[in-house]
């Protein structure tokens, strides 16, 4: 008997049976938003923002630069994305008006731990207004923590964008720094030589800047970023008038 097609039953002539099968292809995973931002991560933590584009992305996914652009619109829509992922990871608590002015400075120590996680997010987030919806809903929670301070409106308006720009500045700079091939052994030499130079400053014209040679030199990272935060917090605090009704 002789049949037309290469098939029979549902079966393929095409090659003899005892023939081993071609091996297939794997499915390509589908481009998702969720994936580009991924890749986006990937890619800020190992290389920078700097070096951060669609291309560079479409590179990394094994697909066209175009085809990103059915799920991201532009590399502004992309930096909110990040922006918004990172959100994600921080976990501000319900308001208690005893213990706001911890909560304030909890959650601004919280944020710095979340960005440098991702170094490269904050360079993003600076000039951006959040806009997606995690951001959104930490912004959300941190004027609840102010307001159940008893900040005015306007403080509390105010405060939820100088807090972010604060910690914001702090992980960009250290991103910066970190982005250097100095170890900290070059770090802590080059902050001993630094006292130095400002202690052989002429002290006729910087008397100040001599006599406190060491102090402008001294503390680490965290100790100084602290330092922002309590000047934050009390000045915040000094709005409340809750605090000052007591």
């Amino acid at each position: 008997m002789v049949f037309a097609s290469s098939t029979v039953f549902g079966m393929s002539l095409n090659s003899p049976p005892w023939e081993p099968a071609r091996a297939r292809k794997p499915a390509r995973t589908p481009l998702t938003q969720e994936r580009i931002v991924d890749a986006a991560l990937e890619l800020l933590v190992a290389e920078g923002y700097d070096a951060l584009s669609m291309r560079r992305i479409a590179q990394a996914l094994g697909t066209g630069a175009a085809s990103l652009y059915a799920h991201v619109a532009n590399k502004q829509e992309l930096d909110q994305l990040m922006i918004n992922r990172v959100a994600q990871g921080l976990e501000i608590p319900d308001p208690d008006p005893e213990r706001w002015k911890e909560q304030l400075a909890q959650v601004m120590r919280d944020l710095l731990r979340v960005l440098r996680s991702y170094p490269g997010v904050a360079r993003a987030a600076i000039g951006q207004i959040p806009l997606g919806e995690e951001s959104l809903v930490s912004t959300e929670r941190m004027l609840a923590i102010l307001r159940a301070g008893g900040l005015p409106d306007d403080v509390a308006a105010y405060a939820v964008d100088l807090i972010p720009l604060y910690v914001c500045s702090v992980a960009f700079e250290e991103s910066v720094q970190g982005s250097s091939s100095w170890t900290q052994a070059d770090i802590e030499e080059f902050t001993t030589n630094l006292g130095k130079w400002f202690a052989g400053l002429p002290n006729d014209r910087f008397p100040h800047i001599v006599a406190l040679a060491g102090a402008l030199t001294a503390g680490g990272p965290d100790e100084r970023f602290d330092f922002g935060v309590q000047v934050i917090v009390a000045g915040l605090a000094s709005f409340a008038k809750r605090d000052q009704e007591a």
